[in-house]
Order: structure tokens, then sequence, then C-alpha cells
């Protein structure tokens, strides 16, 4: 049983971890620089201006 509610609770982690990456990647934050609207492209990502 405690198996089961560490496991719930890691996969709800998880969960709004990825959640808030792709958030943060819709608002068009990066990992690698924090703002790709402004990124000359050094980081290696391509500019996106959609």
């Amino acid at each position: 049983m405690g198996t089961f509610v560490v496991g719930g609770i890691l996969l709800v982690i998880v969960v709004l971890i990825i959640r808030k990456l792709v958030k943060d990647k819709k608002k068009g934050q990066s990992l690698q620089c924090g703002d790709c609207k402004s990124c000359g492209g050094c980081c290696g990502h391509e500019r996106n201006d959609h």
C-alpha cells in the first residue's frame, strides 16, 4: 500500500513539472537561456516568431 502512495506522489510531481515546462515553452521561455523571444540563436535553438 505504501508503494502505491509514494508512486502516486511521485507521479503527481512529475506531471506538475512537465506541465510547468510546457507552459514556459508556450510563453517563449527555455531552460537554456530563459527567453527565446529575444534569442539570437546562440543556444542552438531556432528562433520561433509565432
